[in-house]
């Protein structure tokens, strides 16, 4: 079910305590946002409530609120439990919470995240706490140590649930949620809605109601561009000039076979673009690394065929390229759908010859428009070296589910004493024998080190950039 409510955007006209109106009014919050208009009516009533939104949307504000109503402050056990895919997050969220919860006297809430020593929290625990925000690995810890009991828990988040499944949390956020009361209220806070996200709603939660601040995906939000070469041999100059004019961070350059994969990845290096192909041969090793590498951006292109790309899901793909168009212009929609996502724009370029003039038409039929060649002189100042370079490297362990990896334990190793911030580091993706760690290139020979030296837990594992 969604909704998409026009209620008023005063605070005052929710059932709230007059206090906790007082205490919003002195932190300066005047009116509802969007999402915190959609939603808090029906936090406050009980409903389960999917709300895609992202970090300054007010989403913070809306569960504080919303989970403060339903405490027991006289009960010193935990019954609330935000989940938050980092250290620097929860923290900002428990700092909120404070806030909001200043009308009332005497309720403790606790941050529980890896990184960090875990004698304190224990001893924290062991005093009592009505809410507790923190990471799933620092979690799960307590949950085995049996110093954090979810029984009482009456209303559970997922903030930034989608950010948390880039970061390989899934199974454990999955843990967790089972040891929760069954007739719990739980919120999932998520920017984007892929389908792992689907099927945790779908076994937690209870007809849940999705609020959504964003347009969903539309062929209106992407812009396409055709450009001519007058041979075939032109292609690969005439996308080095695109790639020179539009100086992309991140793209997906879609070939209609293997060989125009390989051939193109060669030449893109031989132009010090940091390009990888997708195909058909690839082990699922190989494969598996190429994505992880694209998808945490710390490669900038990404060169497949159409049988390779299926299920590829990249969030924030600004460009898409069919440096070989398409012989199904319903293939054609589908590849260029990969962009202008979730209310964003989005670009799609094709390149074509006079031979392939005639696949133009088709395309336009099903999109439904008129297709008018762009003019290459608009490339003229493309510089055909391309000066960006990927934000991200990739760290590769060898260690991984098998070995007792997990992401809570990577992330709390690199952030420990003399590491990076949890700011710094980007995707995490465990496979059964390998890990993955995206982290930030200009700390990346920092991060590489301090994990070389200070070990996982304890344990040593050879530790090399990709």
């Amino acid at each position: 079910m969604t909704t998409s409510q026009n209620a008023s955007a005063e605070f005052s006209s929710l059932n709230l305590p007059p206090k906790q109106l007082k205490n919003l009014q002195d932190l300066g919050y005047q009116r509802m946002t969007p999402i915190q208009q959609q939603s808090l009516p029906l936090l406050i009533s009980g409903k389960d409530v999917i709300a895609k939104a992202k970090t300054g949307s007010g989403k913070t504000a809306a569960f504080g609120i919303g989970l403060l109503e339903k405490l027991d402050v006289s009960s010193f056990q935990c019954q609330a439990l935000v989940l938050c895919p980092t250290r620097e997050l929860a923290g900002q969220v428990a700092k909120e919470i404070r806030k909001l919860a200043r009308y009332q006297h005497n309720v403790k809430v606790l941050t529980l995240c890896g990184g960090m020593p875990i004698g304190p929290q224990i001893g924290s625990l062991a005093h009592g706490t009505h809410i507790v925000v923190g990471t799933p690995g620092r979690i799960q810890d307590h949950l085995r140590k049996g110093t954090l009991s979810l029984d009482n828990t009456h209303t559970v988040v997922l903030d930034e649930a989608d950010r948390m499944l880039d970061m390989g949390f899934y199974d454990a956020m999955v843990d967790i949620l089972e040891l929760t009361p069954t007739n719990r209220q739980t919120l999932l806070f998520s920017a984007t809605y892929p389908d792992k996200i689907k099927q945790i709603s779908g076994d937690f939660q209870r007809d849940p109601v999705m609020v959504e601040v964003q347009s969903v995906h539309t062929q209106q939000y992407i812009e396409q561009k055709f450009y001519k070469a007058d041979k075939v041999s032109d292609k690969l100059n005439l996308l080095l000039e695109v790639l020179g004019h539009y100086q992309p961070e991140h793209a997906v350059i879609f070939c209609n076979t293997k060989q125009n994969c390989m051939d193109l990845e060669k030449a893109l290096w031989d132009q010090d673009c940091h390009a990888q192909a997708l195909h058909g041969d690839l082990d699922q090793r190989d494969r598996d690394r190429v994505l992880v590498k694209f998808a945490n951006r710390s490669s900038q292109f990404l060169i497949a065929t159409d049988v390779a790309a299926r299920g590829l899901d990249i969030d924030d793909l600004s460009l898409v390229i069919n440096y070989d168009l398409t012989r199904d212009a319903e293939v054609h929609v589908h590849r260029i759908g990969r962009t202008g996502r979730a209310g964003k724009s989005g670009l799609a370029i094709s390149l074509f010859t006079a031979s392939e003039e005639y696949k133009l038409a088709d395309i336009a039929d099903i999109l439904n428009t008129e297709i008018e060649p762009s003019d290459v002189e608009e490339l003229v100042d493309g510089d055909l070296t391309l000066q960006t370079r990927p934000p991200m490297v990739t760290l590769s362990i060898d260690g991984g589910k098998k070995n007792k990896v997990r992401p809570g334990d990577l992330l709390g190793a690199l952030t420990s004493k003399g590491g990076i911030t949890g700011k710094q580091v980007g995707k995490i993706d465990i496979f059964d024998f390998v890990a993955y760690v995206a982290i930030e290139r200009k700390v990346a020979r920092q991060a590489l080190e301090h994990l070389q030296q200070a070990g996982i837990k304890g344990r040593n594992f050879k530790i090399r950039r990709v």
